[in-house]
């Protein structure tokens, strides 16, 4: 597909998952942990050269993946790979020495600065998205903000921004912005958005697909009898749809991928590979960005670009069977 004026697969690389550690402050209102559980800098590394020699150039990050941490790994593993394409987020002050998010950054004056910190982590001389990070922020207060993005294309440092929200309403009214060309926002067999696909291919947006293997409930390696470590945020009630209870597989969401992990294996597909051809067959502005730690997950995930999407009358089936459910329904402010 065309991105920014650069064909790319319609597949990127979610980097949360190579953050490492990060954790909430007083001021984020959760302490707790935030980051995914056993990440290892070097395997980081190779994972993402991995997804690159499969064919992925699209990364996603945000500043708060480990505090700072995963922008500066993809600066190591992306040097002189000038084709590889980096969208991150703003929205949320964080400490990198005690990888702390410490609240909301709302201010305008505060988004060029956030900009130039995450160019320096990511050494590079322009971000090709940023997102505004706050998923329910007021549209009074985005407003501003989206000013000062604007500001940041005029001043060569991005070049569009977008919006990390599940809120049709927010997307509504922002979205003929100039400049102003993505929505990430979570959406995959479990909990679909229809009414977010509506708005996104009426505006013509991108569509990145945040959660697009329910945090790896849909990789099928999970069970009822699974506990995430402590240090998971699995583990934690702080995420924002409830694939896990109590650091276990929601055993809601586990039936469901019973009822249909045949029709998602369809054509000898994993799990994970049908999971991504459904979304592919919802939309061909679908761009999943699933997270990844490891080089065996990413060239499993990678593998589904073979595929492609789902025929129609599977996507029916497997419809059929799980119901409607949308994922902005889901979505619980913390």
């Amino acid at each position: 597909m065309k991105f920014l004026d650069q064909e790319i697969a319609s597949l990127g690389m979610g980097c949360w998952p190579v953050g490492g550690p990060m954790f909430g402050g007083e001021g984020f209102g959760y302490c707790g942990t935030l980051g995914y559980a056993n990440a290892d800098d070097d395997e980081s590394v190779r994972t993402i050269h991995a997804a690159l020699a499969n064919g992925i150039t699209l990364f996603d990050t945000a500043a708060v993946y480990g505090a700072g941490h995963a922008e500066r790994l993809l600066a190591k593993a992306l040097r002189g790979r000038h084709d590889a394409l980096v969208v991150t987020k703003i929205g949320m002050l964080i400490d990198e020495e005690t990888k702390t998010l410490l609240g909301e950054e709302t201010d305008p004056a505060a988004v060029m600065p956030a900009i130039d910190r995450s160019l320096a982590r990511l050494n590079r001389d322009h971000l090709d998205i940023v997102l505004l990070h706050l998923n329910a922020l007021p549209v009074s207060k985005a407003d501003p903000i989206f000013d000062a993005m604007a500001g940041a294309i005029r001043a060569g440092k991005v070049r569009a921004y977008g919006w990390s929200t599940d809120l049709v309403g927010n997307v509504q009214a922002v979205r003929d912005r100039d400049g102003f060309v993505a929505v990430e926002h979570a959406s995959n067999v479990l909990l679909d958005a229809p009414l977010m696909r509506a708005e996104v291919e009426s505006a013509g947006l991108y569509a990145l697909i945040r959660s697009p293997l329910g945090m790896g409930l849909l990789s099928g390696k999970y069970d009822e009898s699974t506990q995430m470590p402590a240090s998971d945020i699995r583990s934690t009630g702080n995420t924002v749809t409830a694939y896990f209870r109590n650091g276990r597989p929601n055993r809601e969401y586990v039936d469901k991928i019973n009822r249909v992990r045949d029709l998602l294996q369809t054509g000898a597909r994993s799990l994970v590979q049908g999971a991504l051809g459904w979304l592919w067959a919802k939309s061909e502005r679908n761009i999943p960005v699933p997270g990844a730690r490891t080089v065996a997950q990413i060239e499993g995930i990678a593998g589904a670009l073979a595929h492609g999407a789902l025929p129609e009358a599977i996507v029916s089936q497997i419809d059929a069977l799980i119901g409607t459910s949308d994922a902005a329904s889901e979505y619980r402010p913390r």
